[in-house]
């Protein structure tokens, strides 16, 4: 089998997909105002059939896992069939999504039946009044009885993502430590990352990961190997806890080294980096079955001119105005 490889030698067994850029919350770190078409309606998203054919050039192309993304992804009404689609290819091990958690405990199973391996859901605070201030949204208890259907309909472990933020939650790690302790929740700080229109929510409120790992580190807990396919996480275990924390550091040096995935938006472009720019278009391609050669050709061409790394350090967020937008 082939295998997607860029010029400075990094290999990528892992793909973002994003389905649509729609979602239904208003975290103040993405969508404060809320979502808002960007000049095009739902028709415009890929299709199932085009989700079909992108993401079996990527399974011909070594990779072995697909994360749906959006937006929230759960809004798409062929949510199940999209994940079935993707699971025909039986080199992709892997079919995760990440969502909000607002249709978790409605349709969680189903997604299992449908062929879903894992889940990742987004919690920034485990306080209510917090979490209702942070999404625009009173589902706290609502996404919480999510989690709880996750490991019910069968899944071991759930991952959970807390965007970190000075002043809101970087105080808040004794309360998920307790949170975790008795259930496998890997709980994944993620470092504020400015954007084309959060400049200013960036100044006031980013702070580095490393605060968080020296706690962990001085309360014993163990960085793990990453294999392959893993996202970018520090992983750190402790023999007292079923949980886990993962920290996701996009500003420390060499984060961009170990990179293994790509993007492809809602609306069929290759984003060979969050922060890049306006990304190669694959959506000719994708109209039917006989293109699937020049569809991996395009793919693998386009790989040649990933960066060695993003310029968030130079302050420069590329086209990327809010994480919906290439499914964060």
């Amino acid at each position: 089998m082939q295998q997607l490889t860029d010029a400075f030698a990094r290999k990528f067994y892992y793909l973002r997909l994003s389905i649509t850029d729609v979602c239904n919350f208003r975290c103040t770190y993405c969508l404060p105002d809320g979502y808002r078409p960007n000049g095009h309606d739902n028709k415009s998203f890929l299709s199932l059939d085009e989700i079909r054919r992108v993401s079996r050039a990527f399974a011909n192309l070594g990779t072995e896992k697909v994360r749906l993304t959006g937006g929230e992804p759960s809004l798409r009404r062929d949510f199940c069939d999209i994940i079935a689609a993707i699971r025909e290819n039986k080199t992709i091990r892997t079919v995760a999504v990440t969502t909000n958690g607002y249709r978790l405990a409605r349709d969680v199973a189903q997604w299992r039946d449908a062929g879903l391996t894992a889940i990742n859901v987004s919690v920034d605070s485990l306080d209510h009044r917090q979490f209702h201030a942070i999404t625009g949204q009173d589902k706290f208890l609502q996404v919480m009885a999510g989690i709880d259907a996750a490991f019910a309909a069968g899944f071991e472990k759930v991952k959970v993502n807390a965007v970190l933020m000075r002043d809101v939650n970087d105080t808040s790690l004794n309360a998920f430590l307790a949170w975790i302790k008795p259930r496998p929740i890997q709980l994944r700080f993620i470092e504020l990352m400015e954007t084309g229109d959060g400049s200013d929510l960036f100044r006031k409120h980013h702070v580095s990961g490393g605060v968080i790992r020296t706690q962990l580190l001085a309360q014993g807990w163990q960085l793990q190997p990453r294999s392959r396919s893993d996202g970018p996480a520090q992983v750190f275990q402790h023999p007292d806890y079923q949980g886990e924390i993962g920290l996701i550091m996009p500003y420390e040096k060499d984060f961009c080294a170990s990179c293994n995935r790509l993007r492809v938006s809602a609306m069929g472009n290759l984003h060979l980096c969050l922060f890049g720019e306006q990304g190669i278009p694959l959506r000719d391609l994708l109209a039917d079955d006989l293109q699937q050669d020049a569809l991996a050709m395009r793919i693998q061409g386009g790989l040649q001119t990933k960066k060695q790394t993003h310029f968030l350090h130079q302050g420069n967020t590329g086209i990327t105005q809010n994480l919906s937008f290439i499914g964060g």
